[in-house]
């Protein structure tokens, strides 16, 4: 059988979907090889660099890991601290001492944060398969009411885009706040209601075109300004 390579760098594909034939080429990432052709396994983004054909995913479901910088949702409490939702069926704790700076009460914890609210953290630990989170740094904090998109975790980079141009279009074309957590929660809090549901809007653009060019100024034309 002749060699023959069916996708280009960048290409969208889905599972099962044929990327090339022939011994020369070689899988690597969710790409696998069934006798002399190579396949997709999930949906993802070709990276071919010479006869490597990689297959990097787009939806994959978001493993936690150290430093990682998320949004949470408080779902109970008890004298030691807090636990939260993360979107994956893992135990996330936020502990006592981990909750502020400053020194907290157990009778005041819903000062800080109760069942229900929305909180931005960063893991710092796993013991045993809970991990752990902290907002003692200033920049991780209790969030006011707003709305939460989730979106695949692979998006992510993509809803940033190079040196934050990305959300920065986002925030400005809005006038939305707006906060990514690595877990692919996204916080938007406006005081205009209509805003909110362009830029729900604009990440469906996003999504659904991620490997578009000219992306950015398609969110800023949708976004229409403030107004």
């Amino acid at each position: 059988m002749a060699n023959k390579l069916y996708v280009k760098d960048k290409d969208i594909v889905v599972p099962g979907q044929v990327l090339a034939e022939g011994m020369s080429y070689i899988p690597s990432g969710k790409a696998v090889r069934n006798g002399e052709a190579i396949t997709a396994t999930v949906v993802g983004k070709i990276s071919n660099k010479g006869h490597v054909v990689k297959v990097v995913p787009i939806f994959e479901k978001y493993a936690p890991k150290l430093g990682d910088k998320i949004i949470g949702k408080v779902v109970s409490m008890n004298n030691y601290g807090w636990t939260l939702d993360i979107g994956v069926p893992v135990k996330c704790e936020l502990d006592l001492r981990e909750g502020s700076q400053s020194f907290i009460e157990t009778g005041k914890m819903a000062q800080f944060f109760a069942v229900g609210d929305l909180v931005f953290v960063e893991i710092i630990g796993n013991r045993n398969g809970t991990f752990k989170v902290s907002a003692k740094d200033r920049l991780y904090r209790r969030l006011p009411s707003g709305h939460l998109i989730n979106v695949a975790s692979g998006l992510i980079p993509r809803l940033i885009g190079k040196q934050g141009s990305m959300i920065n279009t986002l925030k400005d074309e809005s006038g939305c706040n707006i906060i990514i957590g690595q877990n692919g929660y996204v916080y938007v809090h406006c005081d205009d209601t209509k805003n909110i549901y362009k830029v729900q809007d604009a990440i469906n653009l996003i999504e659904s075109d991620t490997t578009s060019s000219g992306l950015t100024e398609k969110v800023k034309k949708m976004l229409g300004g403030k107004n």
